[in-house]
């Protein structure tokens, strides 16, 4: 993060931002802690169908919320706009939220705490630049590069370019100011493929900061790829299976297992991990971390929701928990500090969660990974997580699509089977961890992970 930063062709103008939350700031009354957070985006989306364009839109958004603490209580409020009169407003609308505010000991902003930043450049002027006309072509281009590449594929469903560009800055009575920027753009394919009646759909994606370098070809092969291979997919009958999760899958069982490793899930009573600091549960192969500062990923960022520098937290290491994330007031609560993870949005006051999840990849490449496999299942995709998975207990359910794995190599196409476990059990009991991180469109680092003894509930 940084205040250096010139207007621009969207009219953001980070360093104005940063001058309004601390004009803000310095209102203070005596015995009154006041923050300001203030956000502003614009984003473009162009969606294209049959040859042509089937939707454009653009979106901008900005506004600020406020935050006043005195007495132990907290008053918010936020607005939509930048006009000074409407901020005037919702300040003082802020201030007399704080007497219908519940008194807790616990509430206060966060305070320096001398850990530095790692600043990043997530700025590309090329994505707020891209005239209109280029952006409808890579729509185009990209439902075209699907086209052909299998006799199978019938059609596209949809075909998009999407960008956005973001700045935010947050200043306190405390005396903290931090501000951020940032561009991505994307490029986005859903395919079609019938064969024998059958119809299957799927999906391609790339993401980056820079829209010279997206990779419409390895979209549209890899859409093609997923859309084409689970073709004739049928259950199996139940038995114990090795689950092999490619990066975007293992990326969703460790976000089920570290959305309960922050400490406001912690005091809700809602991790099955709670108390377990220092203990092992995981397999010795996993370590992950929340981790802002790293560059590689598209969700790298300097500071948290509260102004504090972001840092590399260790989560799990070496399948040890080493501790849960906390902001300003969690860490209170808990009697320790803060690990910059405070997440926000100007309407809302901030919760606490990891930034960037970082998996530690092993040795094995994605091949060599999947020669150990004797006997299971490639999934493809989960369906029923939100129902199928309890999070306090650590229950998992889920139905699965995918190929079984024989000897080490792709079998047969699956459908209609469910996973069954528990997520401290599947995270005790994988055995291997790829070599083939990738960063993904949310910005998760994530790399292949194979998981021994899994129950697989089919005919």
């Amino acid at each position: 993060m940084t205040a250096q930063v010139d207007a621009n062709a969207t009219g953001l103008d980070t360093a104005e931002l940063l001058r309004i939350v601390e004009g803000i700031a310095a209102q203070a009354r005596p015995g009154e802690q006041l923050e300001a957070y203030v956000g502003r985006s614009v984003s473009t989306t162009v969606k294209a169908y049959q040859g042509e364009v089937e939707s454009i839109s653009s979106a901008q958004n900005q506004g600020i919320g406020i935050r006043v603490i005195s007495d132990h209580r907290q008053g918010f409020a936020h607005c939509g706009t930048l006009d000074p009169a409407v901020i005037a407003e919702t300040l003082a609308e802020a201030r007399d939220n704080v007497r219908f505010g519940q008194a807790d000991e616990f509430l206060g902003l966060a305070m320096p705490d001398g850990v530095e930043a790692v600043e990043h450049d997530t700025w590309n002027d090329a994505v707020v630049m891209l005239p209109a006309d280029r952006k409808v072509t890579l729509a185009l281009e990209m439902e075209r590069a699907v086209r052909g590449l299998d006799p199978r594929i019938t059609g596209v469903r949809t075909a998009t370019y999407a960008d956005s560009a973001g700045e935010a800055a947050v200043a306190s009575s405390n005396g903290i100011t931090a501000t951020a920027r940032g561009t991505s753009c994307s490029v986005s394919v859903l395919a079609l493929a019938n064969d024998g009646g059958e119809t299957k759909t799927g999906g391609g994606v790339d993401v980056g900061r820079d829209p010279a370098v997206l990779d419409l070809s390895r979209t549209a092969a890899d859409a093609v790829h997923r859309a084409v291979r689970l073709f004739g997919a049928k259950a199996v009958p139940s038995q114990t299976v090795t689950v092999f999760l490619e990066p975007r899958l293992a990326v969703t069982l460790l976000g089920l297992a570290t959305a309960t490793l922050d400490g406001e899930t912690v005091q809700k009573g809602r991790s099955p991990f709670a108390d377990r600091v220092g203990e092992l549960i995981a397999s010795p192969l996993l370590t992950v971390f929340d981790d802002a500062t790293d560059p590689a990923s598209l969700g790298a960022t300097s500071h948290d929701g509260e102004g504090l520098a972001c840092r590399r937290n260790a989560m799990i290491e070496n399948g040890v928990l080493r501790g849960f994330l906390q902001n300003s007031y969690t860490a209170r609560k808990d009697g320790t500090v803060s690990t910059g993870s405070a997440l926000r949005g100007y309407r809302s006051t901030p919760g606490v969660g990891p930034h960037v999840l970082v998996l530690t990849p092993g040795t094995l490449a994605h091949d060599d990974l999947l020669a150990t496999v004797d006997n299971g299942v490639y999934v493809t995709s989960f369906s029923g997580l939100h129902s199928g998975v309890n999070t306090i207990s650590g229950d998992f359910s889920a139905g699965v699509e995918g190929l079984m794995i024989r000897n080490g190599a792709m079998a047969e196409p699956v459908r209609e089977v469910t996973l069954g476990s528990t997520i401290q059990k599947l995270m005790l009991d994988i055995r291997a961890v790829g070599a083939d991180r990738e960063w993904l469109p949310g910005g998760t680092g994530s790399a292949s992970i194979v998981i021994d003894g899994v129950r697989l509930s089919g005919t």
